[in-house]
């Protein structure tokens, strides 16, 4: 019984973060289940699949209430997310853990320092792309179709083969690892693509219930989700995922960045411990 209101109760604090950051939660249930559990890490990853689900069930349909989403941003983008998540739930019963766990550390590294460099930049505002010319006011260039489609108010997608690419990486990481691929979706679409932090959070949360579905069901037949440990887990989650949809619009941009970055960091020290043998 305290084992299951432990993993209820780490399954909230995994919820609350998953759902303000655009995380899904998974970077804290990995963690908890291997390293204060002693559960395999691939049954921890198997079992953090199933609560970025619930996450992103409990928060999407908020952040698409209030607007804040990007629904046909996210429904592109996600087409090849689940192209990753497939092959990284293959991937993920044939690859070595260790170098998995160091490349992956490697990753949270680059990107909370990506985060770090550009916090400065104004979340409201895309960006021109390095190395772009100002268009001649007297011969305007027309942009392409998509960008009027995809964008929102107050920005312009960009760099749509960068969100293609990255979102297939965030795929396949949400397979290998558990973490729901908003480490990844949440930076490319922010830095590469010019869509302000809160937005890029919500349309993450929107986008990773159907990315972990696609690679859950690998694990699922291979046996690789504990029913027992999921269950209350699963439950922690919804709880604190709820609580943290309906607050995200409370915390400042810079706050959300901060925290972001923070927990960015903590993951890659636990991945690199893990990869070294020490975890």
């Amino acid at each position: 019984m305290e084992v299951t209101l432990v993993l209820a109760a780490g399954g909230v604090a995994a919820g609350l973060f998953g759902a303000l950051l655009g995380l899904g939660g998974g970077i804290l249930i990995v963690p908890l289940l291997t390293l204060g559990f002693g559960l395999p890490v691939r049954e921890a990853v198997g079992v953090s699949l199933v609560c970025v689900i619930v996450t992103s069930g409990a928060a999407a349909g908020v952040y698409l209430q209030r607007h804040v989403a990007n629904l046909r941003l996210g429904m592109v983008l996600e087409l090849f997310s689940a192209i990753g998540a497939l092959a990284g739930g293959f991937a993920a019963f044939l690859l070595p853990e260790p170098a998995l766990a160091g490349l992956f550390a490697l990753l949270l590294v680059y990107t909370a320092a990506s985060m770090l460099r550009h916090g400065r930049r104004d979340v409201g505002e895309a960006p021109l792309a390095d190395g772009a010319l100002i268009p001649d006011p007297a011969m305007p260039v027309p942009p392409p179709a998509w960008q009027g489609t995809l964008s929102g108010p107050g920005y312009r997608v960009q760099r749509l083969g960068a969100g293609m690419a990255g979102s297939v990486g965030a795929g396949a990481l949400s397979a290998l690892l558990g973490v729901g691929g908003g480490i990844v979706k949440v930076p490319v679409m922010h830095l590469a693509m010019g869509v302000p932090l809160r937005v890029a959070t919500a349309t993450s949360n929107l986008m990773m219930g159907v990315t972990a579905s696609a690679s859950a069901i690998i694990y699922l037949f291979r046996g690789g989700i504990d029913p027992l440990v999921a269950g209350p887990t699963a439950l922690g989650v919804f709880l604190g995922a709820s609580i943290g949809s309906r607050t995200a619009g409370r915390v400042d941009a810079r706050i959300l960045r901060a925290l972001f970055v923070l927990v960015l960091l903590y993951t890659a020290v636990e991945m690199a411990r893990r990869a070294l043998g020490l975890a």
